[in-house]
């Protein structure tokens, strides 16, 4: 939403400079929030001014990792799956409170009224649809320190190994290279599949 941006310049077409700050040509977060939080139409709107480009901003992220050679990358968004960018993950994880301590840590954060936090929360996806799509699911009813072991644990869990991560990173080369030699002999059609298996694997098995 920083002045200049595809999605800037859409919100201002869609809901005019009325969602600016006064003192600047920023968008104000808190005008625009309470404009669509209580319309779904607009909500909707919002989400086709800024949703198709920031995928498009997270898979050339996503691309530069994976050529350094990341193991892993984390998305953290809010909309997961009401946006559809789960389907960029390999595994989804949800960090699940009660309703109770998620609309008061709202209030507390933004400064919003109980009506405001209650209207943000029920324009999402229920809690509990989130975590039965889950993979793992992390109780952040309690401290940051206990919210961080379990993170530390997921990870730990989750790393994949050093010949997986170099599988997944040098198949597609192998992919690649095959290719011109998968019609002239069995072998180059071997390793094709098999370079092929080895990205499959590597991406979506857990």
């Amino acid at each position: 939403m920083e002045p200049g941006e595809v999605s800037y310049n859409l919100i201002l077409q869609q809901f005019g400079d009325d969602v600016l700050q006064k003192d600047s040509r920023a968008i104000d977060r808190g005008k625009l929030g309470s404009i669509v939080f209580n319309d779904s139409e607009k909500r909707q709107a919002l989400n086709r001014c800024t949703h198709p480009y920031v995928r498009r901003r997270i898979l050339y992220q996503l691309l530069g990792c994976y050529l350094k050679g990341y193991p892993m990358c984390v998305l953290d968004v809010p909309l997961l799956y009401e946006s559809g960018m789960d389907r960029m993950c390999g595994k989804v994880v949800v960090v699940s409170c009660t309703g109770d301590r998620q609309t008061t840590r709202l209030m507390d954060r933004n400064g919003f009224s109980r009506e405001e936090a209650e209207a943000r929360i029920k324009s999402q996806m229920p809690i509990e649809e989130k975590e039965r799509r889950a993979a793992r699911v992390l109780d952040n009813n309690g401290g940051l320190a206990e919210l961080e072991w379990q993170i530390d644990d997921l990870v730990e869990k989750w790393a994949p190994s050093l010949l997986r991560t170099w599988g997944a990173l040098l198949a597609p080369v192998g992919i690649i290279a095959s290719l011109p030699f998968a019609r002239l002999s069995t072998l180059g059609l071997g390793t094709l599949c098999t370079c092929a298996a080895w990205v499959a694997g590597s991406l979506f098995i857990g």
